[in-house]
């Protein structure tokens, strides 16, 4: 079986080669950062786990506990919101990054597989043009073996890539959703914790009395 294999491959020509280093390259990118973001703390935690770490920090503990005890440490709504702006920003970006890679790798298997087509097409046309013989037909063969096989691998590697790349979106999706959760929560719990003085609604003029707003009336 392995040597059916090997000899498949070895068919497809120096082509297959530069496919085998975009395939490796692709599961170790995509594998490793599926890893990271399914092991992820916040994947394990229940939602009235965190929101009680929101209302005592001191108790929270782990990644999200460090995100917690960063942004709980704001003195106002504004500054919570720019916290938890600066923490999306240290997580999200490195993770696209690592998806455009893996993209690009995607993308790049079945066009290395049209190159491998080229170039057996015109090891086929060169053995056409010199003539008959078994040996051009021999060459004929070898050249629509590299015009078939890495095209066909190409597809083989990329098609798993896209399902991989499918399935890192969404974890990432699940971890912007997940901050933005805890930053509505955080900031409700930090509104609610204020003092009456600080609120608002605190700061209005009282109503004056009745009395004063009725004009002084003239002595008769």
């Amino acid at each position: 079986m392995l040597d059916h294999i090997l000899k498949i491959w070895a068919a497809g020509g120096w082509v297959m080669w530069p496919l085998l280093g975009v395939c490796v390259m692709m599961f170790v990118v995509g594998l490793s950062l599926w890893f990271e973001l399914w092991r992820r703390q916040y994947r394990r935690l229940r939602e009235s786990e965190w929101q009680s770490w929101v209302q005592q920090p001191d108790k929270a503990w782990g990644e999200v506990g460090e995100i917690i005890h960063y942004t709980s440490a704001g003195r106002t709504a504004e500054e919570i919101s720019q916290r938890f702006a600066e923490v999306a920003a240290a997580e999200l970006p490195a993770i696209d990054r690592r998806l455009a890679t893996l993209g690009t790798l995607v993308t790049a298997a079945p066009l290395v597989g049209l190159l491998g087509t080229v170039f057996g097409m015109l090891v086929t046309f060169q053995a056409l043009a010199a003539g008959g013989g078994g040996k051009v037909t021999e060459a004929m063969a070898s050249g629509i073996s590299q015009a078939l096989f890495p095209p066909e691998v190409g597809l083989c590697i990329a098609l798993p890539g896209l399902f991989l790349t499918h399935l890192i979106r969404r974890q990432r999706q699940e971890l912007e959703a997940f901050l933005a959760r805890l930053e509505s929560y955080t900031l409700q719990h930090f509104r609610k914790a204020l003092p009456p003085a600080d609120h608002p609604a605190s700061l209005e003029p009282a109503a004056a009395p009745l009395g004063a707003l009725e004009p002084a009336r003239m002595p008769a």
